[in-house]
């Protein structure tokens, strides 16, 4: 039986966050969320406010069917914010991509090239 929700058949609440980092890295993570989420594939939400333990935000993780992660760099502060607060979150960094920190610029083809693969994976 299908669900009764306009999502399309998919009912799982798949929330999205990202690392806005000051590198190029940290704004193609950004990017690649609000693709991903204008995509239907998830909602986009604040990981700042996950990291201030802001109660709204945490309940929203801790009830959600898949927290998705995307940071821009291996330093991962969102997997790390995910995993301190005891949060289940799939992880991905833009680095993993081909991209390189301080030297790839972020255009347009970059940002949709990287948002399919991680929406497939997702």
């Amino acid at each position: 039986m299908g669900c009764a929700c306009s999502c399309g058949g998919d009912c799982t609440v798949k929330l999205l966050y990202a690392c806005s980092g000051a590198a190029n890295t940290g704004l193609l993570a950004d990017q690649v969320a609000r693709t991903l989420a204008s995509d239907g594939k998830g909602s986009m939400t604040c990981l700042a406010a996950v990291g201030a333990d802001l109660s709204g935000f945490l309940a929203s993780a801790r009830s959600a069917d898949k927290n998705v992660v995307i940071d821009g760099c291996k330093v991962a502060c969102g997997a790390k914010i995910f995993t301190e607060k005891g949060l289940p979150f799939e992880h991905y960094i833009t680095t993993d991509f081909g991209v390189l920190k301080g030297q790839t610029p972020i255009t347009a083809e970059v940002i949709e090239t990287v948002a399919l693969q991680i929406g497939r994976m997702m």
